[in-house]
């Protein structure tokens, strides 16, 4: 498969981009700091740029005949993924790509005890800062206008540690208690979401 990776050079992607590698994909990745990705490799395409310029994000998209997107970007204080969101789709729905899977956050989850809220909104979240998960949030809330596959995976806590890939896992709320995942784990229950269409247009959360 010809995968665009955005994110490669953070925690969940760098993880992502060598499950991807190893299994013989084809690997176009966008990176503002390329000298980040430390590694060659023949099926790895970088491409020097932000995902905020379109033109750059483009010629990414085209650099192979790309069948998925993928993001492990993280949110920052000026609202990437908001930002970004409305610019790839239009350029997945121009160059006929559907399936989108993204690495979400749990606080755009519902709340348990209020499903009529997300879990940001709620006590369920113990970050007192909201701006990451507003700025998710907003990237989500496009995405469901949009008409492409998406999954969005949102774990909680994620520290590093291995892939033991015994988690569960629930559409639209975090698993009853679930305290954290892997870096790992959540990486690798991402890349199966390449071949599995339980999750189309769905946030899952995934916890221990």
């Amino acid at each position: 498969m010809n995968i665009l990776l955005l994110g490669a050079t953070g925690r969940v992607g760098s993880v992502l981009l060598e499950k991807m590698l190893l299994d013989g994909h084809e690997v176009v990745t966008l990176a503002r700091s390329p000298e980040k990705i430390t590694f060659d490799h023949p099926r790895l395409h970088v491409v020097p740029g932000d995902v905020l310029d379109t033109e750059a994000l483009e010629k990414a998209m085209t650099r192979l005949s790309v069948e998925a997107v993928v993001s492990a970007l993280n949110t920052d204080k000026n609202n990437v993924l908001s930002r970004y969101t409305p610019a790839l789709v239009q350029l997945m729905i121009h160059h006929h790509v559907k399936r989108y899977i993204a690495i979400g956050t749990a606080g755009i989850l519902n709340s348990r005890q209020n499903p009529d809220i997300y879990r940001f909104q709620s006590n369920e979240s113990k970050r007192k800062s909201t701006t990451a998960a507003e700025d998710h949030l907003a990237a989500y809330q496009f995405l469901q206008k949009s008409d492409l596959d998406w999954t969005l995976v949102c774990p909680t806590y994620l520290p590093d540690g291995e892939e033991i890939g015994n988690y569960r896992m629930e559409a639209d709320v975090l698993p009853v208690d679930g305290k954290k995942i892997s870096v790992q784990d959540t990486a690798a229950f991402a890349y199966k979401q390449l071949t599995e269409n339980k999750f189309i247009r769905k946030r899952v959360g995934i916890a221990y």
